[in-house]
Protein backbone atom coordinates (compact mmCIF):
# COMPACT_ATOMS: atom_id res chain seq x y z
CA UNK A 1 0.00 0.00 0.00
CA UNK A 2 1.11 3.32 -0.77
CA UNK A 3 -0.17 6.45 1.20
CA UNK A 4 0.11 9.79 0.06
CA UNK A 5 0.08 13.06 2.58
CA UNK A 6 -1.52 15.94 1.15
CA UNK A 7 -2.63 19.17 2.69
CA UNK A 8 -4.94 22.28 1.32
CA UNK A 9 -4.25 25.57 2.48
CA UNK A 10 -5.22 29.22 1.75
CA UNK A 11 -2.78 31.06 2.82
CA UNK A 12 -4.49 34.76 1.38
CA UNK A 13 -1.25 35.94 0.13
CA UNK A 14 0.64 35.18 3.14
CA UNK A 15 -1.01 38.76 4.30
CA UNK A 16 -0.82 37.40 8.00
CA UNK A 17 1.60 35.44 9.41
CA UNK A 18 4.02 33.84 7.16
CA UNK A 19 6.13 32.17 9.25
CA UNK A 20 2.67 30.90 11.14
CA UNK A 21 1.55 29.55 7.81
CA UNK A 22 4.97 27.85 7.40
CA UNK A 23 5.00 26.38 11.00
CA UNK A 24 1.62 24.70 10.27
CA UNK A 25 2.73 23.35 7.20
CA UNK A 26 5.51 21.96 8.65
CA UNK A 27 3.90 20.36 11.74
CA UNK A 28 1.30 18.37 9.20
CA UNK A 29 4.39 16.62 7.33
CA UNK A 30 2.77 16.75 3.68
CA UNK A 31 4.26 14.70 0.91
CA UNK A 32 2.50 17.29 -1.55
CA UNK A 33 0.72 20.68 -0.49
CA UNK A 34 -2.32 22.27 -2.36
CA UNK A 35 -1.71 26.28 -1.71
CA UNK A 36 -4.71 28.90 -2.61
CA UNK A 37 -4.15 32.78 -2.81
CA UNK A 38 -0.27 32.19 -3.48
CA UNK A 39 1.67 35.74 -3.87
CA UNK A 40 0.77 36.12 -7.72
CA UNK A 41 1.94 39.92 -8.50
CA UNK A 42 5.50 41.44 -7.39
CA UNK A 43 8.02 39.24 -6.94
CA UNK A 44 5.67 36.39 -6.68
CA UNK A 45 8.06 33.58 -8.25
CA UNK A 46 10.62 34.50 -5.03
CA UNK A 47 8.05 34.68 -2.69
CA UNK A 48 6.76 31.32 -3.75
CA UNK A 49 10.07 29.51 -3.59
CA UNK A 50 10.62 31.26 -0.05
CA UNK A 51 7.33 29.64 1.03
CA UNK A 52 8.46 25.97 -0.28
CA UNK A 53 11.72 26.44 1.22
CA UNK A 54 10.39 27.66 4.46
CA UNK A 55 7.73 24.70 4.30
CA UNK A 56 10.73 22.22 3.81
CA UNK A 57 9.00 21.66 0.19
CA UNK A 58 9.98 22.78 -3.05
CA UNK A 59 7.86 25.10 -5.64
CA UNK A 60 6.11 23.06 -8.67
CA UNK A 61 3.98 25.44 -10.13
CA UNK A 62 1.64 27.92 -10.67
CA UNK A 63 0.97 31.30 -9.26
CA UNK A 64 0.34 34.10 -11.58
CA UNK A 65 -0.66 32.50 -14.49
CA UNK A 66 -3.36 30.19 -12.51
CA UNK A 67 -4.83 33.13 -10.06
CA UNK A 68 -2.68 32.21 -7.11
CA UNK A 69 -3.48 28.49 -7.43
CA UNK A 70 0.15 26.64 -6.39
CA UNK A 71 1.47 23.00 -6.09
CA UNK A 72 4.35 22.04 -3.58
CA UNK A 73 5.81 19.02 -3.15
CA UNK A 74 8.51 17.28 -1.05
CA UNK A 75 12.14 15.37 -1.79
CA UNK A 76 10.54 12.30 -1.00
CA UNK A 77 7.66 11.93 -3.71
CA UNK A 78 8.81 11.97 -7.08
CA UNK A 79 7.22 15.06 -9.55
CA UNK A 80 6.64 14.33 -13.30
CA UNK A 81 4.81 16.69 -15.77
CA UNK A 82 3.40 19.83 -14.32
CA UNK A 83 0.14 21.18 -15.53
CA UNK A 84 -1.24 24.65 -15.25
CA UNK A 85 -4.67 25.41 -16.70
CA UNK A 86 -6.41 29.04 -17.01
CA UNK A 87 -10.63 29.26 -16.33
CA UNK A 88 -12.55 31.65 -18.33
CA UNK A 89 -11.75 35.37 -17.17
CA UNK A 90 -14.97 37.34 -16.90
CA UNK A 91 -14.78 41.24 -16.26
CA UNK A 92 -14.11 42.50 -13.05
CA UNK A 93 -13.20 39.30 -11.84
CA UNK A 94 -10.20 37.72 -10.83
CA UNK A 95 -8.51 35.67 -13.10
CA UNK A 96 -8.58 32.03 -12.16
CA UNK A 97 -7.00 28.37 -12.36
CA UNK A 98 -5.55 25.72 -11.37
CA UNK A 99 -2.27 24.32 -10.74
CA UNK A 100 -0.74 20.41 -10.70
CA UNK A 101 1.33 17.85 -11.65
CA UNK A 102 1.85 13.67 -12.01
CA UNK A 103 2.84 13.16 -8.89
CA UNK A 104 4.62 9.26 -8.17
CA UNK A 105 4.32 8.29 -4.32
CA UNK A 106 5.62 3.94 -3.59
CA UNK A 107 5.18 3.92 -7.37
CA UNK A 108 2.08 4.87 -8.00
CA UNK A 109 1.14 7.77 -10.43
CA UNK A 110 -1.55 10.64 -9.57
CA UNK A 111 -2.55 13.72 -11.01
CA UNK A 112 -3.16 16.37 -8.14
CA UNK A 113 -4.28 19.81 -8.52
CA UNK A 114 -4.96 22.58 -6.73
CA UNK A 115 -8.00 24.93 -7.48
CA UNK A 116 -9.72 28.20 -6.17
CA UNK A 117 -13.15 28.86 -7.06
CA UNK A 118 -14.05 32.65 -7.34
CA UNK A 119 -16.53 34.60 -5.24
CA UNK A 120 -19.32 34.91 -8.15
CA UNK A 121 -21.69 32.20 -7.74
CA UNK A 122 -22.33 31.15 -11.71
CA UNK A 123 -18.88 31.74 -12.17
CA UNK A 124 -18.03 29.24 -9.84
CA UNK A 125 -20.71 26.10 -11.64
CA UNK A 126 -19.10 27.25 -14.82
CA UNK A 127 -15.36 27.39 -13.77
CA UNK A 128 -16.21 23.47 -11.85
CA UNK A 129 -17.16 22.65 -14.79
CA UNK A 130 -14.08 24.01 -16.81
CA UNK A 131 -11.64 22.33 -13.98
CA UNK A 132 -13.30 18.54 -14.95
CA UNK A 133 -12.76 19.36 -18.54
CA UNK A 134 -9.29 20.17 -17.82
CA UNK A 135 -8.83 16.93 -15.38
CA UNK A 136 -10.13 15.09 -18.13
CA UNK A 137 -7.28 15.66 -20.77
CA UNK A 138 -4.83 13.58 -17.94
CA UNK A 139 -4.20 10.12 -18.51
CA UNK A 140 -3.80 9.35 -15.29
CA UNK A 141 -6.42 6.91 -13.60
CA UNK A 142 -5.93 8.29 -9.98
CA UNK A 143 -7.02 12.37 -9.77
CA UNK A 144 -7.02 14.13 -6.75
CA UNK A 145 -8.11 18.24 -6.84
CA UNK A 146 -8.02 20.16 -3.41
CA UNK A 147 -8.62 23.46 -3.30
CA UNK A 148 -11.18 26.36 -1.61
CA UNK A 149 -14.32 26.07 -3.53
CA UNK A 150 -15.69 28.94 -1.18
CA UNK A 151 -19.08 27.21 -1.43
CA UNK A 152 -20.80 24.72 0.89
CA UNK A 153 -21.19 20.70 0.31
CA UNK A 154 -24.43 20.07 -1.29
CA UNK A 155 -24.26 22.95 -3.81
CA UNK A 156 -24.04 23.45 -6.98
CA UNK A 157 -20.51 23.69 -7.63
CA UNK A 158 -20.43 20.54 -5.69
CA UNK A 159 -22.86 18.52 -7.41
CA UNK A 160 -21.02 19.24 -10.92
CA UNK A 161 -17.94 17.65 -8.79
CA UNK A 162 -19.56 14.76 -7.90
CA UNK A 163 -21.16 14.26 -11.13
CA UNK A 164 -17.81 14.47 -12.99
CA UNK A 165 -16.77 11.25 -10.84
CA UNK A 166 -15.36 13.14 -7.94
CA UNK A 167 -16.10 12.14 -4.37
CA UNK A 168 -15.76 14.25 -0.88
CA UNK A 169 -12.88 12.93 0.73
CA UNK A 170 -14.34 14.35 3.97
CA UNK A 171 -18.13 15.11 4.38
CA UNK A 172 -17.80 15.01 8.37
CA UNK A 173 -14.66 16.56 9.04
CA UNK A 174 -16.13 20.35 10.22
CA UNK A 175 -16.07 23.87 8.82
CA UNK A 176 -12.63 25.62 7.60
CA UNK A 177 -13.30 28.96 7.71
CA UNK A 178 -12.67 31.56 9.06
CA UNK A 179 -9.85 30.19 11.11
CA UNK A 180 -10.84 31.82 13.98
CA UNK A 181 -14.18 31.71 13.78
CA UNK A 182 -14.89 28.66 11.90
CA UNK A 183 -18.42 27.82 10.42
CA UNK A 184 -18.52 27.03 6.80
CA UNK A 185 -16.92 24.04 5.12
CA UNK A 186 -15.43 25.83 1.85
CA UNK A 187 -11.98 23.84 1.56
CA UNK A 188 -12.18 20.30 0.60
CA UNK A 189 -9.81 17.20 -1.38
CA UNK A 190 -12.02 15.33 -3.46
CA UNK A 191 -10.88 12.15 -4.95
CA UNK A 192 -11.33 9.65 -8.10
CA UNK A 193 -13.25 6.09 -7.00
CA UNK A 194 -10.14 4.26 -6.80
CA UNK A 195 -8.34 6.72 -4.27
CA UNK A 196 -8.73 5.51 -0.58
CA UNK A 197 -8.77 7.73 2.31
CA UNK A 198 -7.32 6.67 5.27
CA UNK A 199 -7.40 9.94 7.43
CA UNK A 200 -9.42 13.48 6.71
CA UNK A 201 -8.97 16.14 9.43
CA UNK A 202 -9.24 20.18 9.66
CA UNK A 203 -6.09 21.51 10.87
CA UNK A 204 -6.10 23.03 13.91
CA UNK A 205 -2.09 23.21 14.85
CA UNK A 206 -1.10 25.99 17.26
CA UNK A 207 -0.84 29.20 15.81
CA UNK A 208 -3.20 28.33 13.13
CA UNK A 209 -5.32 31.14 13.45
CA UNK A 210 -2.49 33.80 13.24
CA UNK A 211 -1.44 32.38 9.91
CA UNK A 212 -4.26 33.09 7.57
CA UNK A 213 -8.02 33.37 7.73
CA UNK A 214 -8.65 29.73 6.64
CA UNK A 215 -8.46 25.88 8.37
CA UNK A 216 -6.04 23.94 6.31
CA UNK A 217 -7.24 20.45 5.50
CA UNK A 218 -4.97 17.30 5.66
CA UNK A 219 -5.82 13.81 3.71
CA UNK A 220 -3.83 10.67 4.18
CA UNK A 221 -4.66 9.02 0.44
CA UNK A 222 -4.36 5.48 -0.03
CA UNK A 223 -2.71 5.01 -4.14
CA UNK A 224 -4.11 1.76 -5.51
CA UNK A 225 -1.59 -0.27 -7.43
CA UNK A 226 -0.87 0.48 -10.60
Amino acid sequence: MSTLRLLSYNVRALKDDAAAVAAVVRACDPDVVCIQEAPRFFRWRTRCATLASDCGLFYVTGSRRTGGAVLMAHLRVDVGEAREGMLTKHRGLHQRGIAGALVTKGGVEVLVVSAHLGLDAAERVQHAGEVLDLLGQSESRHVVLAGDLNSRPGSEPWRVLHAGGLRDGGPDSGPTFSATDPRKRIDAVLVSPDVGVLDYRVVHEPGVERATDHLPVLAVLDLPEA
